[in-house]
């Protein structure tokens, strides 16, 4: 099981770092990832290989998730 005690806490402000994620996203989300890559945290996702993702919410109010190392405190 994920050790959930080193995750950033729900409501914490982050940052998407572009470089990490500029080959898996849309082109749609890396453009709204450029200009401005700050989100908070809503909550948490259980992944495939038995990870947790960060359930973000943009300023512009869209929902996405990411991997914990694609991410900086913002």
């Amino acid at each position: 099981m994920a050790n959930t005690n080193l995750l950033p806490k729900i409501g914490s402000k982050i940052k998407i770092n572009i470089d990490k994620v500029n080959d898996r996203l849309p082109t749609k989300l890396l453009d709204q990832i450029s200009l401005n890559p700050k989100a908070i945290i809503k909550g948490y996702k259980m992944t495939d290989g038995g990870g947790i993702g960060l359930i973000v919410r943009f300023e512009s109010g869209d929902i996405n998730w990411f991997f914990p190392e694609e991410t900086e405190r913002g």
